[in-house]
């Protein structure tokens, strides 16, 4: 059931000012029912209607608000029809004028700008800044936050607009608390960007606010929804070979000074710089931490499809990136809730001048749905240890000095409690002992935690950070996308739960990417399908505060998404150009390959051999025809055994099993759904002769990495996402004088095919009218 904003706002209407001592009837809006119309823009008839009189029960009339003459207007003029194009957020101030004159005076205002009318005789709000006394309150909590948060014993500071005084329009009834302490100060105002750090002046433009204030016309809305993206720059990647980053639009990048610090919060550099010095680290200008995060600064949606993964020796530049979109995310989040602290403090202060003032509704609009604000999607929860670890360590010290909840949290995220608690030894947890599998293996999934259902919530008080908090009333949401889609399905299942805190995300981090591809994309696709929907319950948001862009439906279009792998897929590809649609447009990375073939120990011909498809939708039937009459009556006819046939879907699994026992093949099955039980048995039937032929997934060397002995001939059915799979696969053949290595690829394949031959062998395999290929 939808959000009806105008259903609750009608709730909260009074037909005119009561008589001086009459108390307000107050509505309960937290029990309504909400429904979203479809189109927020329709074309309305306002009418300047004559009256004889002009006081407030004038003003309305059969519940339509009614505009007072202006300007010494005389009452009697003849009534005017003006035409214009309606917004869910004018719906709002009209009706909520009614109730309140300063409102009205809002939405009056309002129309004036919009006709160009002179704004002489407005009484505009008191402009005088908050910013020289110190930000002694970090939220701006309503009721339900109190009660969803009772344990910080937090006084409420904030109500909803039906428990408004009468006159104090947008303002929120909001009371400071008197005993709050200097030094609880944790965020610092907006105008902390013009100050001076490291005798360098901060940059004046704050890319946050610049990015949220932004209106978007109805022409670039209609283009957004179109997803025909050109990609029209290209600008080499720093510190990357073969690699440039290629973008739509105008380019974010040559124009990046490296030297600026882009209106980041001054205790957040501060902290940032002191452990980037205590890392050891030099020119961090010119790091790839820094550069990253100016990347992620543009607010542009962006593809990094060339990350080299902690598991895979790349732990230095794993963690640059990672530091890049934690500090966006956290000045994010500080930025954000800066503005709403500020805002509160304005309109406490002004609360009582506020009667017979307008004010400026627009400057007030700071916030969304719901409090939660960023997400990052990880796959597995050993990765999502590394990343809270590193956001604690990246908040400024006030905050970081009390995390609550944190031995809960290494307790059920830490694979040893004793060895996680300092940094430095995540990179001991990836020695192995006495282990024959990759050291990749043992780094994410042996020794680790490789739970991948899990879902907690990061929160930032005024007195530290608090984790496993409220959904609703954290600022920053950490999940496996397997935990996530346990939490929709039970919202549909259940009417009385529902995931509204994924309502107002404005930031969407999808790390470790490859990694969830083998578990199910189709989560990450669900999740983010489900992100920026209007919510079905109202949470006690003030909604005369929220931005319009979010009740118009436009949220979309300002979430940022970043999109993180160790390579490229279609089904990335999919994610980044259909439901993606930030208006500030993308940035993709480009990279040439040189190829895996060095890595093969065993000398042995690999033949390539090209099968031909009509189209995406019949490649799995062409691919299966050419196996069934090209291939398999070679392995039929053979009386040796030990053939290995991997395939890289399972579906592909299951097409060939079925096709397998239709022939009446002799095999055995090793895919990643077998019993621990199976496994051994598996292994010694192929081994032993028994079985000539094991069919082999990808997911299941990803989940077990076991050595399979054996193997005579290998054909490759389809090739692996993975490129370093690749060479540990066909060193599985054993010596022999007639052991052979067959694959099997089309044109469609050949993201896959570049890693693991090189961009330049790939582009002359698919474009050569030839269709075998020999690599020795």
């Amino acid at each position: 059931m939808k959000t009806n904003f105008k259903k609750s706002a009608a709730l909260k209407r009074h037909t005119g000012r009561l008589p001086k001592g009459d108390k307000v009837k107050k509505f309960d809006v937290k029990r309504s029912g909400f429904k979203r119309p479809h189109k927020a823009g329709v074309f309305v008839e306002r009418k300047i209607v004559k009256k004889k009189s002009s006081t407030d029960e004038d003003r309305v009339e059969s519940g339509k608000f009614i505009e007072k003459p202006m300007n010494g207007a005389s009452s009697e003029e003849e009534a005017e029809v003006v035409h214009r194009e309606s917004t869910t957020y004018d719906d709002l101030l009209k009706r909520l004028g009614s109730r309140n004159e300063s409102v009205a005076n809002a939405f009056r205002r309002r129309q004036r700008e919009e006709h160009g009318e002179s704004e002489t005789d407005e009484e505009g709000l008191d402009s005088q800044s908050d910013a020289d006394e110190n930000d002694d309150d970090l939220e701006s909590l309503s009721e339900a936050d109190e009660r969803d948060d009772g344990d910080n014993n937090e006084s409420p500071r904030s109500h909803t607009i039906a428990n408004a005084p009468k006159g104090t329009g947008i303002c929120s009834s909001m009371k400071l608390r008197e005993d709050m302490e200097q030094d609880d100060a944790l965020f610092d105002t907006d105008e902390e960007s013009d100050s001076v750090l490291n005798d360098q002046p901060l940059s004046e433009a704050c890319m946050t606010t610049s990015h949220i204030n932004y209106k978007l016309s109805s022409r670039e809305v209609d283009e957004l929804l179109k997803t025909k993206w050109s990609y029209t720059w290209k600008m080499p990647a720093l510190n990357m070979k073969n690699c440039n980053w290629r973008g739509t639009g105008e380019c974010c990048i040559k124009d990046l000074d490296m030297t600026s610090y882009y209106s980041l919060k001054t205790k957040l550099y501060k902290n940032w710089m002191e452990i980037f010095k205590a890392s050891g680290s030099s020119e961090f200008h010119q790091s790839k931490q820094k550069m990253f995060f100016s990347l992620c600064n543009s607010y542009c949606d962006i593809m990094h499809h060339n990350k080299k993964p902690f598991y895979l020796k790349g732990l230095e530049e794993d963690s640059n990136i990672m530091d890049g979109y934690l500090i966006h995310s956290l000045n994010h989040v500080l930025r954000s809730r800066d503005l709403m602290s500020k805002n509160d403090r304005k309109l406490a202060k002004n609360q009582e001048n506020v009667e017979g003032k307008d004010l400026n509704a627009e400057a007030y609009l700071d916030r969304g749905f719901t409090r939660p604000k960023v997400l990052i999607l990880l796959p597995l929860a050993g990765i999502a240890r590394r990343v809270i670890k590193k956001l604690i360590q990246l908040t400024p010290p006030k905050l970081k000095d009390k995390v609550e909840n944190i031995q809960r949290f290494y307790e059920e995220f830490g694979s040893g409690i004793t060895k996680d608690k300092d940094d430095h030894n995540d990179s001991e947890n990836t020695k192995t002992k006495m282990s024959t599998k990759p050291s990749d293996f043992e780094a994410l999934l042996g020794r680790d935690n490789n739970n991948d259902h899990f879902m907690i919530g990061v929160k930032f008080t005024k007195r530290g950070i608090k984790l496993y908090g409220d959904f609703y009333t954290s600022d920053i949401l950490v999940a496996s996308p397997l935990g996530l889609i346990t939490k929709i399905g039970e919202a549909e299942v259940n009417k009385e739960k529902d995931v509204d805190y994924l309502s107002s995300i404005e930031i969407l981090i999808i790390d470790h990417a490859d990694v969830m591809l083998m578990q199910n994309w189709s989560h990450v696709k669900a999740v983010v399908e489900q992100l920026n929907q209007l919510p079905s319950k109202q949470r006690g948001t003030d909604i005369m505060r929220i931005r319009p862009w979010y009740l118009d439906g436009q949220a979309r279009f300002y979430r940022q998404t970043i999109i993180l792998s160790s390579h490229i897929n279609p089904d990335f590809n999919a994610l980044f150009h259909q439901h993606c649609f930030n208006y500030q447009g993308k940035v993709k990375l480009e990279c040439k390959y040189r190829g895996v073939l060095p890595k093969i120990l065993t000398q042995v011909q690999q033949i390539y051999e090209r099968f031909d498809t009509e189209s995406m939708t019949g490649a799995d039937d062409s691919r299966l025809e050419y196996f069934s009459k090209k291939v398999f009556p070679k392995i039929k006819d053979s009386v040796q055994h030990g053939v290995m046939i991997f395939v890289s879907s399972y579906f592909e699994f299951v097409r060939l099993r079925n096709y397998l026992k239709s022939q009446a093949a002799s095999f055995c099955l090793f895919g990643e759904y077998i019993k621990p039980n199976d496994i051994s048995h598996v292994r010694g039937q192929f081994f032993r002769g028994e079985k000539r032929i094991m069919l082999y997934t990808e997911r299941s060397h990803f989940y077990y990495r076991y050595k399979i002995r054996g193997v005579k001939n290998l054909l490759i059915y389809s090739l692996p996402e993975r490129k370093e799979f690749y060479p540990e696969i066909v060193n599985f053949l054993e010596p022999s004088a007639d052991m052979s290595c067959t694959i099997l690829f089309s044109r469609l394949d050949y993201l896959r095919l570049e890693r693991i031959v090189g961009s330049t062998a790939a582009k002359r395999m698919v474009d050569s009218d030839k269709g075998v290929f020999v690599f020795a």
